[in-house]
């Protein structure tokens, strides 16, 4: 789900595994500095950190288009923000037959927590991205996304088969439910030790998924917001539409209690955390 080829892209998540011995990712790392990469240090999960907080920015984009935006509206409100490329035209870039193969992964292994069906009906058309010269947008030189009515009535057809009433969406609220998906999982991420630091979480976005540098990253956007805020946000979407989706992590809740910040724990004991 990374929008940059591995050549390109300045990140490098360094995986510590269970036995991996100290000396080991210490030259890992000085690897990685030599050949000019931004190393991170990354625990072993599904997804590791990157691509597991982007499948639940991903889950909210795909909500949001049958329940009533737009592909070009969402991938305009992120752009607008800050971010190098909407999510719609990264995973037409990266392929969107990947994301398929691992939403079918998903629906066997996890399937409380289901996505919106409407991209699938996309990928089941052959419109895998740029690859195939048409997914969610048209490409007819190859490179180049254009809107595509297709797509349009295909998203609006398939709200009216779920029953969905499609409204209309700021691109506060896009921004927003983006943003939050990204801190939420972002902080499940730092709590259970997959990332030593929100500030790595930071990194981690700023240098491999196009997340502005002058936005800071997530986890720091979270504390300019304020947990308090945050977590009164998560709340009021977790008592919405598909809000089993919005509980609020555990460290957000604490911090906020505390009135602490993200960046608080990058200057502690790990075991504090």
């Amino acid at each position: 789900m990374i929008p940059s080829p591995a050549p390109i892209m300045r990140l490098l998540e360094v995986v510590r595994g269970r036995e991996t011995a100290p000396d080991v990712l210490v030259t890992a790392m000085a690897l990685g500095k030599r050949i000019g990469k931004v190393g991170v240090v990354s625990g072993v999960c599904d997804g590791f950190i990157g691509n597991r907080m982007f499948e639940e920015y991903l889950r909210q984009v795909w909500f949001m288009l049958e329940e009533g935006a737009l592909p070009q509206q969402i991938d305009a409100a992120m752009e607008r923000w800050g971010m190098a490329m909407g999510p719609c035209r990264t995973m037409d870039l990266a392929g969107q037959d990947i994301g398929w193969a691992i939403r079918k992964r998903r629906m066997a292994e996890q399937p409380d927590r289901p996505y919106s069906g409407v991209i699938d009906r996309i990928c089941e058309l052959g419109r895998f991205g740029q690859k195939t010269g048409k997914g969610i947008y048209a490409y007819p030189d190859g490179r180049t996304a254009e809107t595509d009515p297709e797509i349009t009535r295909l998203i609006e057809d398939y709200s009216a088969e779920t029953g969905l009433e499609r409204r209309a969406f700021s691109d506060e609220e896009i921004v927003g439910r983006c943003l939050l998906a990204l801190v939420n999982e972002g902080a499940r991420i730092v709590e259970e030790g997959i990332a030593y630091r929100p500030v790595d979480v930071d990194m981690i976005y700023i240098h491999g998924y196009g997340f502005g540098r002058e936005r800071g990253g997530p986890m720091f956007q979270a504390d300019i917001m304020g947990l308090s805020t945050v977590l009164d946000r998560l709340r009021a979407l977790a008592a919405g539409r598909n809000g089993w989706a919005w509980t609020p992590a555990p460290l957000i809740e604490r911090l906020a209690a505390e009135g602490g910040r993200f960046g608080d724990l990058n200057i502690q004991d790990r075991n504090s955390i």
